[in-house]
């Protein structure tokens, strides 16, 4: 692969083309619920082997149907276990990009420690630096990694921010563009506080990089357009939205009022989906949701 003009052109494509980011990276803790939403229940699988395997199966079909391709999906954020299996014979990174025009990212987190100042930071990542150089090496544009601030806390919320920068300019040095998620819990008393506090940090850290690019993926806010300023902040190539819980139709809602943010979806992106569903049904009702998030993406 031409990883160097392949970069160049998912970079454009991320910066400039119209279209939504599906987040098909469901780690160890929400597997079970993913796959229990798309009719596979613990009975499945034995052990976590098998569920994983159950998992891949989904997002091969997902990722393999006619409805996904490149004219309305920017990029797709895998999970490591889905960059070291195959899609239809090939490598996953490779498949995404060659076959169906989809840039290719990778969660990167070992998941979330313990609440401490109404946050949850990210766990120590010690493998961070071979994981972004493997990923490199598959072909991967960037890479997603994910904090939680469950209440306006504004010494937590600058933790969180701070390590989200520090370990996003790692990976920036490595080559890859770094998704930063800071994700505001929908389910917080102080949601809207909490957002303020967020997009002042964000601003903050912004404003002290050195010629590097970031995209930010945010909790869908209180405040309509609280984020204009990030948008259009030099150092952001994209600004994307999560669903956080929200049902697609309310989560569309919200992302259609706030010009300018991008959907990065998971189970507002496969709600409906089941794996009982004949191919036809289940391609006409992925095609149903990806043009509904695509639509409220371009809003």
């Amino acid at each position: 692969m031409n990883h160097v003009g392949d970069q160049q052109d998912q970079r454009k494509k991320i910066s400039t083309q119209s279209g939504f980011i599906a987040a098909l990276d469901q780690s160890g803790g929400s597997t079970p619920k993913a796959l229990s939403l798309y009719g596979v229940g613990e009975d499945g699988y034995s052990n976590e082997a098998e569920m994983f395997a159950r998992v891949h199966e989904m997002r091969c079909r997902i990722i393999e149907s006619p409805a996904f391709g490149g004219d309305r999906i920017l990029g797709a954020i895998l999970f490591e276990n889905t960059l070291d299996g195959e899609i239809a014979g090939c490598n996953s990174a490779e498949y995404l990009w060659r076959e169906k025009n989809v840039v290719p990212f990778l969660k990167v987190d070992k998941g979330l420690a313990d609440e401490v100042e109404g946050v949850q930071v990210m766990k120590p990542m010690p493998d961070l630096a071979a994981l972004l150089d493997k990923a490199k090496r598959l072909g991967v544009f960037g890479t997603k990694m994910r904090s939680v601030i469950k209440s306006a806390n504004k010494t937590g919320i600058t933790r969180v921010v701070e390590q989200q920068f520090e370990v996003g300019r790692q990976i920036c040095a490595a080559g890859l563009v770094p998704i930063i998620e800071p994700e505001v819990d929908i389910h917080a008393s102080d949601k809207a506080e909490a957002e303020a506090l967020l997009g002042e940090q964000l601003l903050g850290q912004l404003d002290a990089l050195d010629d590097q690019t970031v995209m930010l993926k945010l909790t869908l806010p209180e405040e309509v357009n609280l984020y204009s300023s990030h948008i259009a902040h030099a150092s952001v190539a994209r600004v994307v939205a999560l669903s956080g819980g929200y049902s697609r139709e309310e989560a569309n809602r919200r992302l259609s009022a706030n010009r300018g943010m991008t959907a990065s979806f998971s189970r507002a992106l496969t709600e409906g989906l089941s794996a009982q569903q004949p191919e036809d049904e289940f391609n006409r009702t992925l095609d149903a949701s990806i043009e509904a998030i695509c639509k409220a993406s371009r809003s």
